[in-house]
């Protein structure tokens, strides 16, 4: 396993949900966090913490937040994008415009971003040989369940972006996991009320999980985790 000490890692959407959860665990296993969120104060607190306004929808924000890791912390091993948005439309029954429109935003959230985080950190990925990426996609991005099209477009797209950077990588010893859970018990799965909440999967162990990834070395390449609470003849 490679060893976590001294090793930058940055994290997306860390204010709360999966991103958070992700932050707290790689803090305990000993990584330094590169917090990125639109509000630096709602950050977790950790001495090895330190935390940058980043905010996925606006021009330049993967390079300002990169550069200035490279200034506070002198390197970067390992990016996770977290942040995520999801917006409920389906593809008959929506105002056209509507479902552009949200389209539009998911795309900017949940695959431009990452994309921009990626191509800014990428330099400093290949520098340190065993650069690590984990995309945060979804079940979504491998199958169509629900009337959440566009949201499923956007985590399908992201799955494609995850491919590309282990081929582009993997030379460079870089290794990008897609984290694919279905219902996590978070904000976002809020509004569902078919599944006790327990019985969702749980944020602790989509992080372990994450750490995990972080650690191993070359030779053990992981490319997608598909997480579940239910049976999916998928899995």
């Amino acid at each position: 396993m490679i060893d976590s000490t001294g090793r930058v890692i940055l994290v997306s959407g860390t204010s709360r949900g999966i991103g958070r959860a992700i932050a707290e665990k790689l803090l305990q296993s000993g990584f330094t966090v590169s917090a990125g969120l639109r509000d630096p104060r709602q950050a977790p607190a950790h001495q090895r913490l330190i935390a940058f306004p980043y905010d996925a929808r606006q021009p330049g924000a993967a390079d300002d937040w990169v550069q200035a890791t490279l200034r506070a912390a002198g390197r970067i091993d390992g990016l996770v994008n977290a942040a995520g948005l999801s917006l409920r439309m389906p593809l008959l029954g929506s105002d056209e415009d509507a479902l552009f429109g949200a389209l539009d935003q998911m795309m900017l959230v949940n695959v431009k971003a990452p994309m921009a985080m990626i191509r800014a950190a990428w330099p400093y990925l290949v520098a340190c040989g065993e650069g690590r990426v984990v995309n945060v996609s979804s079940l979504s991005g491998k199958r169509v369940r629900n009337e959440n099209i566009a949201y499923a477009m956007t985590k399908f797209a992201l799955m494609a972006l995850n491919q590309e950077v282990r081929r582009l990588g993997f030379s460079h010893g870089i290794r990008s996991t897609a984290l694919c859970p279905g219902f996590v018990n978070t904000d976002m799965t809020r509004d569902v009320n078919t599944v006790p909440r327990d019985q969702m999967s749980q944020l602790p162990d989509l992080a372990e999980l994450v750490d995990v990834v972080m650690r191993l070395p070359n030779t053990a390449a992981v490319s997608e985790l598909l997480v579940n609470w239910r049976h999916e003849d998928l899995l």
